[in-house]
């Protein structure tokens, strides 16, 4: 099944353009091919939709998008969960990602918009 996610991820990852599966930042790399993240010189352990949300906010970075379009760019169109799950998911990654700042970017909230990663 693990196969198949990252088959479709793929899809969508190319159908909208994204051609770099690896995303570099200060302390951060995001690799979409081996589902790894490495942050702060340490790997770090996320299920498949926390890497996914992660890859895709920083790979439109300072781009601020709603729940309603993370779900559907990330969850897929057939996700019928409720919006709050991406609040959970940018939850989880804050707290694998704690101090961000210190290196210049960060996921931030857009009050009553969305979210964002922000490259300072």
């Amino acid at each position: 099944e693990l196969t198949a996610r990252v088959k479709a991820v793929l899809r969508r990852s190319a159908a909208s353009g994204e051609q770099d599966e690896t995303l570099r930042f200060p302390g951060l790399i995001i690799s979409l091919k081996s589902f790894e993240v490495t942050y702060d010189s340490r790997p770090v352990q996320m299920p498949p939709k926390e890497l996914e949300l992660l890859h895709f906010l920083a790979s439109h970075q300072n781009q601020v998008f709603t729940r309603e379009q993370l779900l559907e760019k990330v969850w897929g169109f057939d996700y019928f969960g409720d919006s709050r799950t991406v609040d959970v998911h940018v939850k989880r990654l804050r707290e694998k990602l704690q101090d961000s700042e210190r290196f210049s970017w960060t996921i931030k909230t857009v009050w009553s918009i969305g979210y964002k990663f922000e490259v300072k």
